[in-house]
């Protein structure tokens, strides 16, 4: 085992081992025979073995078996002198619990040593199963319905055209009476209208299943305009300030109805959540970080503790406040249309100072 340094220095600065041991991560020295050398509290508090089961037992025991092979390779390469970044193992606790780790890992050859530190991201890996669950559950119910609303259309054709059918085969010169004549007219026109509303929906069906995969280039600025405009009275009633620039950049390659979508939620949740008794004032622009494209999306109204919300923010029917509108359902969406297409999106935010919403999109 490694024995301890001095727990300060000649100035009093708090040196490795205070360290070594406040640290909520894990952080570990392993030998190149494959045994903890050294470990802090954060490892047998997580694990749940003592320090001696921990230090007399090989690591690879500790290992979830199916991450077993990946991790003994990885290994062998830091062994070779290739530091190991970001790695995604899973652990087995004592209680039988598995744990999600990722570990950084530092090889020095000269001491046949591994510095290592890992972080616990069991949460994340719950809560991006748990969404990708629900993101599988989603897509099936909308297979589902596309396809009653397929069958239903379909149905409904048969029997629309055996009435426009029957109103052709009729003989109307043989009807004297006015009011029948009108009568029949209006039952002709509105089956024609139900077959052309049918034929519509059946287009729009076949369009909306495709949705996912027609990207274009489209003007940020247009399709705000129409986002505007669908929402011009909510706007008017609020008095809403509204400093738009995309001077960075003005068209990007996406798809126009989740475009519309994410200006149409992000635009009303601005609104709606404004301070009372302010106006709201809402900026948009684009802007250019690092090579990539970014779109700034930023309010001052009553914005979100992120202590609290952390990254519940994008769940579904997640609320924040106690608006009756309120249906957790908006940033739900805003979210899943960027990533869907390789985007990122951030938020910033502390109550009462507004939020800004940081999307960047696929390069």
């Amino acid at each position: 085992m490694i024995k301890n340094k001095t727990n300060t220095d000649p100035d009093g600065i708090y040196c490795f081992d205070n360290f070594f041991n406040i640290s909520a991560d894990l952080i570990c020295i392993a030998g190149f025979d494959g045994y903890f050398k050294r470990i802090n509290s954060a490892v047998s508090i997580l694990l749940g073995y003592s320090d001696e089961e921990l230090y007399a037992t090989p690591i690879s025991d500790f290992v979830y078996k199916p991450d077993l092979k990946s991790t003994i390779e990885t290994r062998e390469q830091v062994y070779n002198d290739k530091p190991l970044l970001n790695f995604e193992n899973r652990y087995l606790t004592k209680s039988g619990k598995i744990v999600w780790l990722s570990w950084t890992s530092m090889p020095v050859l000269s001491e046949r040593l591994v510095y290592a530190i890992a972080k616990n991201i069991t949460h994340k890996k719950e809560m991006e199963e748990e969404r990708n669950l629900l993101l599988a559950k989603l897509t099936q119910i909308n297979k589902e319905l596309t396809l009653l609303s397929h069958k239903t259309s379909h149905d409904l054709k048969s029997p629309v055209n055996n009435m426009l059918s029957v109103f052709n085969l009729l003989d109307v010169s043989k009807i004297y009476d006015t009011e029948t004549l009108e009568l029949i007219n209006i039952l002709k026109i509105t089956s024609e209208n139900l077959k052309e509303t049918l034929n519509n929906s059946i287009d729009e069906l076949v369009v909306n299943e495709n949705l996912n995969t027609q990207v274009e280039e489209i003007n940020l600025r247009e399709a705000l305009d129409e986002v505007l405009i669908s929402v011009n009275s909510l706007i008017k009633d609020s008095k809403a300030i509204i400093d738009i620039d995309f001077s960075a950049f003005e068209t990007i390659t996406f798809n126009k109805a989740y475009m519309k979508s994410i200006f149409l939620n992000l635009v009303t949740n601005s609104i709606k959540y404004a301070k009372i008794d302010h106006v709201p004032v809402i900026t948009i622009q684009t802007k250019r970080t690092d090579g990539m494209n970014q779109l700034l999306f930023s309010d001052q109204g009553l914005g979100f503790d992120m202590d609290k919300v952390k990254d519940k923010i994008f769940g579904l029917h997640q609320k924040f406040s106690n608006n009756s509108d309120s249906n957790g359902i908006g940033l739900y969406l805003v979210y899943n249309h960027i990533t869907s297409l390789g985007g990122k999106i951030k938020v910033a935010s502390s109550l009462n100072e507004g939020a800004k919403f940081i999307i960047t999109f696929k390069d």
